[in-house]
């Protein structure tokens, strides 16, 4: 057993019927909380990055726990970090993307001057469930004419099938659950 696969087991909780009924939320609050954790995370994605032979001119960050695994991992790699927000969040000229969600929509944007088109960019959350979001972050990415170099998350839930959502795009998971 790895580093980063005994912090889990020994930190992530399960909370069932949260948010609601029938969901069992991931949370992996108490292993941020460690001073093991985001060493250790970041350490293991930049391995991954590498074993997979992924580079990245910059990493985009989902609001709100990829802007916490996202920017130390950014800083690792002497990359940029961009941060993809919910819709109003940034100042000046951005680029959205509404996509569908269970029960409605929801809008992401990113800055117009966040990324350039010779960039690859790697999208970072910390999980891949049904890949909508993710889905919307890498046609937000590519509206803007950069590459997608993958997408990473800590965790990946294979039953919500998430990854047929990205059947273009590279998706490296830590940990499937």
């Amino acid at each position: 057993m790895n580093d980063l696969d005994a912090l889990l087991d020994e930190r992530m909780r399960s909370i069932p019927d949260w948010p609601v009924r029938g969901v069992v939320f991931r949370d992996i609050s108490p292993v941020l909380a460690d001073p093991r954790g985001i060493p250790t995370i970041v350490a293991a994605m930049v391995a991954a990055l590498a074993e997979a032979g992924i580079e990245a001119d910059a990493v985009a960050g989902i609001e709100a726990r990829g802007f916490i695994l996202g920017a130390p991992l950014a800083v690792d790699l002497g990359v940029g970090f961009v941060p993809v927000r919910k819709q109003g969040k940034l100042p000046g000229d951005v680029i959205a993307r509404t996509y569908d969600l269970e029960y409605g929509t929801a809008t992401l944007e990113i800055q117009a001057d966040a990324v350039r088109g010779d960039h690859r960019v790697v999208v970072v959350d910390d999980v891949l469930a049904t890949g909508g979001t993710a889905r919307a972050t890498v046609d937000l990415i590519r509206s803007t004419g950069a590459d997608v170099a993958a997408m990473l998350c800590l965790l990946e839930l294979p039953a919500l099938s998430g990854r047929e959502a990205l059947v273009d795009v590279p998706v490296v998971a830590l940990r499937a659950l």
